[in-house]
């Protein structure tokens, strides 16, 4: 099947506007969770429906236009906004593409702003972003991560915190990488929409658990 021209649009948006990012968070990022998004999508029984696939692609590759974290003009927050007009996208699918984006994140979650139900769309998106944080590659985003924002890399003085509020969770400062397993991305899982999400989330998972089993045993001299 032949990209849109609206799908090609997306990509040049991406390159050009996350181009910058460390690559936690760059245009490869969003190469992976588009493919993942569209295989979950087929697993989920979406593909017979060309309207569905090309909410779930485009969302996969606008999600993180608007990240908080590499936002450096408040303008910003309306780019997929504007593209989507531009592009002149039916409002029908707009305004799902806007709800996906807009409903991604972790911290929106833990804050429970995460309400209704959630179309499958949304469900495949999310899983996606999800699972490229997670098993190997996820913990290569998370070091990548930590390292652009000079995090310390473990202290066993400073403990995961285990109540976090959504103010709490963007205040990657007050602590190490390491934590961030613990914080998040063990959580993961068991937050998975669709039943191919969580299959794949079930290996990448115990991945992360042996890598943290061995990087404690090392940190500490035991193995």
């Amino acid at each position: 099947m032949s990209k849109s021209e609206t799908v090609k649009k997306a990509e040049a948006l991406v390159e050009t506007t996350m181009k910058g990012n460390d690559a936690s968070h760059d245009p490869a990022h969003i190469w992976r969770v588009r493919d993942l998004a569209l295989s979950l999508a087929h697993e989920e029984g979406l593909s017979s429906d060309p309207d569905s696939m090309e909410i779930v692609e485009l969302a996969a590759l606008l999600h993180d236009i608007e990240d908080y974290k590499y936002l450096r003009d408040p303008a910003e927050k309306k780019i997929v906004e504007n593209f989507l007009r531009e592009e002149k996208v039916e409002e029908n699918k707009r305004m799902k593409i806007l709800r996906i984006v807009g409903g991604m994140g972790f911290k929106d979650e833990i804050a429970g702003h995460a309400n209704g139900e959630i179309p499958p769309e949304f469900g495949v998106v999310q899983d996606a972003d999800r699972l490229d944080a997670i098993g190997a590659i996820g913990i290569a985003r998370c070091f990548t991560f930590g390292g652009s924002r000079n995090s310390v890399l473990h202290d066993p003085a400073i403990k995961p915190r285990s109540d976090l509020s959504k103010e709490q969770y963007t205040k990657k400062e007050e602590q190490t990488t390491v934590n961030h397993f613990h914080e998040k991305l063990l959580k993961l899982k068991d937050m998975m929409k669709t039943k191919a999400g969580q299959m794949r989330a079930e290996k990448r998972h115990k991945f992360m658990e042996e890598f943290l089993k061995e990087f404690y045993e090392e940190w500490d001299g035991r193995a």
